[in-house]
């Protein structure tokens, strides 16, 4: 619910999407959005980007995995406004050709990323460094910013076109976007948990101003 009250304290009003819908149904329902959000959530299956599946990794539901990876493909072929928020963020790295490290520690030198259940969701674990030009930079308007950090999983390819905008100090990617998309944007910690964070909420409030 932290999602939607983010969206809604920016200006814009929530839907929740069933997953059940039919492919007919849920473009129906898609073309009607002003934008689309995908927020965080369970692992993404490996064999969604052409690997085998882990002990580590725990799959959430295969229907959600669909569902939300064409929601991706139609708003970023349709040029419509979508935000990714950390699991969201790999959904649509993956809905568009990219690749996942199955877990942090795949990268070399990674530092730890998942502090969940043991911290706070809204301790800030660590800065990013945030690329110059690009629509995130515009978005929070500095160049490091702390952020939480609730993920285990992490963007290791990045999907064709896509560029990687933003790095914690270990090297793994944080933030991925879609230059020349009037807005497609994916952010690997999680503002909606960062009420008070005035950049945090400025990442909704970008959203909410591409959709309207």
């Amino acid at each position: 619910m932290y999602i939607a009250k983010s969206v809604e304290r920016a200006g814009g009003l929530p839907v929740f999407i069933p997953l059940e819908l039919d492919d007919v149904t849920l473009r129906r329902l898609h073309d009607r959005l002003d934008g689309v959000l995908i927020s965080g959530g369970d692992d993404v299956d490996p064999l969604a980007y052409g690997k085998e599946r882990r002990v580590q990794v725990t799959p959430g539901d295969e229907t959600r995995d669909r569902v939300e990876m064409s929601l991706v493909r139609w708003a970023v072929k349709s040029n419509k406004p979508a935000l990714g928020i950390c699991r969201g963020a790999q959904i649509m790295n993956v809905a568009m050709g990219g690749t996942l490290h199955w877990d942090v520690s795949e990268h070399a030198g990674a530092g730890r990323h998942d502090f969940y259940p043991d911290l706070p969701t809204d301790l800030l674990a660590h800065e990013i460094k945030i690329e110059e030009d690009s629509l995130l930079s515009r978005v929070i308007g500095k160049p490091i910013l702390r952020v939480n950090s609730l993920h285990h999983q992490a963007v290791k390819d990045v999907a064709p076109g896509f560029h990687a905008v933003a790095h914690a100090p270990d090297g793994i990617t944080e933030a991925i976007e879609l230059p020349h998309h009037p807005f497609a944007l994916g952010v690997q910690w999680h503002p909606e948990a960062l009420p008070e964070q005035p950049e945090a909420q400025a990442v909704f409030k970008a959203f909410v101003k591409a959709c309207q």
